[in-house]
């Protein structure tokens, strides 16, 4: 295979590339050494089968090949597993990536698996974090990590590190360059500006798009129908695809059409084409030799979604019926098993009554509709407003909002708003604030955008906000500070591509409508 043989199969569907002259250079004098991570927390899924799919591109290219199973990384994130239940699913993580790779026919022989604790706790890197640590400024470390690690206003000291770590991880594997999502750009360009501080070598970054789910969102493996698991029968592939978004004509947000492009066509042998399915009275049968026909015929509307969904739910099947047949033994259900356990229910207390058990749901936030009615400046603080919001309640709550810097004082007056309306009331500069104004906000080069959140047409205060799928269960009457109940949802909650306000993909609404933001994309809520 020739260098730009080698070179097109590297960099194909790529939506970025930096470094590329240095990918030039080595390609002409040998084969890449690549690196991709992944942290072993919930189950890989069907969208695993992008970066898979690009794997396989880089191993048909000659490329030798190394998958970080980043345990230490995933410990870090919010420490949200134990060590053990880590070790299962990285023994399931491996069988699943090899299963996914023989399913397509991808050879192995270039390809090794390692664990980040096998390097990450030595002398030697442990020191290289001390010495990145003393160069890495908390806000380029922040800022790295915005799309990749949940951020709060008071983030864990782990969360800051996790950058860091990741750059190393490109010296300590001797590899020439590392691929991820272009989400991970921030941390990429951070590994370019520091790791030559340390006196090494600027690696090449090599970046997929992000693809949406099936849900129109970022595909998750926390929420149900936003992914399709690898090992689910083809009945729930059926259900699961029924209920995606597939709107006729949009091609901007459609997750079975992004499949189609970055994974099906990506894998069929030159002479094959991508076949939908039609009865006579529809049309007949479609075959598309480039997946740029394919969308082409949707994006005009010759093609309809349920015939789309028909032909994906097929060639998901011919990718997923291999991995189902590997792991159709004793042994490796026993690994699913120990390794995802079944989430357990909290047992009621004489406490504690149904809606106030240990499980951590929105639906335990009382969130609603409020009018600001009077909205003055705080006698003691140039960056707050005092204001009398009506929430639905006999008498209005004060509130207290940092929002002096980003709404002018007269848009702030009879505005409808989003307020949590049961957090324990707090002292703010002398005033007692009795709720917060949830806002969309993000920092980007040192700037700080917020927007308040903005109710449905036909909204009016007191109107109670939901969680989608979360509408059953009362809210309790006050958060316990002490378990940090709401900053453990708030850390789920983010305006989407689509400006709509949601909790895990889910959307906020109310009776009237969705909550949306007016201008902000891809931002935390707070």
């Amino acid at each position: 295979m020739s260098y730009l043989e080698k070179k097109n199969l590297i960099v194909r569907n790529l939506q970025e590339v930096l470094g590329e002259d240095k990918l030039d250079t080595i390609l002409k004098e040998r084969d890449l050494k690549i690196y991709w991570g992944t942290a072993t927390t919930g189950r890989p899924h069907i969208a695993y089968f992008v970066p898979i799919s690009k794997i396989a591109d880089y191993l048909k290219a000659g490329c030798e090949v190394t998958i970080l199973f980043a345990n230490l990384h995933a410990y870090l994130d919010n420490m949200k597993a134990p060590w053990e239940l880590l070790d299962l699913r990285v023994q399931y993580y491996e069988f699943s990536i090899k299963a996914m790779l023989s399913s397509i026919g991808v050879p192995l022989e270039k390809l090794k698996f390692v664990r980040g604790t096998e390097y990450q706790l030595s002398k030697e890197y442990t020191m290289d974090m001390y010495r990145l640590s003393s160069t890495i400024t908390a806000h380029d470390a922040k800022k790295a990590g915005a799309e990749v690690v949940k951020q709060v206003d008071n983030p864990l000291l782990s969360g800051l590190l996790y950058p860091g770590l990741q750059a190393l991880d490109e010296e300590y594997l001797k590899v020439d360059a590392q691929f991820g999502g272009v989400d991970q750009r921030k941390i990429f360009t951070l590994s370019e500006k520091y790791l030559p501080q340390l006196g090494y070598t600027k690696r090449i970054h090599l970046m997929n798009p992000m693809v949406p789910g099936l849900a129109g969102g970022k595909m998750s493996s926390s929420e149900e129908d936003s992914k399709i698991d690898l090992l689910d029968s083809p009945a729930i592939v059926k259900k699961k695809l029924k209920k995606a978004f597939c709107e006729p004509g949009n091609i901007t947000e459609n997750g079975l059409l992004a499949f189609a492009k970055h994974v099906i066509f990506g894998l069929f042998q030159p002479d094959e084409k991508f076949k939908i399915s039609r009865n006579e009275a529809n049309g007949g049968d479609l075959n598309f030799n480039k997946y740029e026909d394919l969308e082409k015929s949707f994006a005009e509307q010759k093609l309809h979604p349920a015939d789309l969904k028909a032909s994906v739910e097929f060639y998901i099947n011919r990718l997923l019926d291999p991995i189902r047949k590997i792991f159709d033994t004793p042994e490796l259900q026993q690994l699913v098993a120990k390794a995802y356990p079944a989430p357990t229910k909290p047992k009621k207390t004489e406490k504690n009554n149904s809606n106030q058990q240990d499980e951590i749901l929105p639906s335990r936030l009382d969130i609603r509709i409020g009018k600001i009615i009077e909205v003055s400046k705080h006698p003691e603080a140039d960056a707050l407003y005092v204001e009398k919001i009506h929430v639905g309640e006999d008498q209005p709550r004060i509130v207290v909002s940092g929002l002096v810097k980003f709404v002018p004082i007269n848009e702030m007056q009879d505005r409808l708003v989003v307020v949590l309306c049961n957090l324990k009331p707090a002292k703010m500069r002398g005033i007692e604030s009795s709720g917060m104004v949830l806002c969309a906000s993000v920092e980007e080069d040192g700037v700080k955008f917020v927007e308040p959140l903005e109710p449905a047409d036909g909204s009016k205060a007191g109107d109670k906000v939901f969680v989608e799928g979360y509408e059953q269960g009362e809210p309790d009457k006050i958060l316990n500070p002490k378990k940090k109940i709401w900053e453990q949802l708030q850390v789920d909650l983010k305006v989407s591509n689509s400006c709509e306000a949601q909790w895990r993909s889910n959307n906020l609404h109310t009776n009237a409508g969705k909550i949306l933001c007016k201008t902000l994309k891809n931002v935390h809520i707070a």
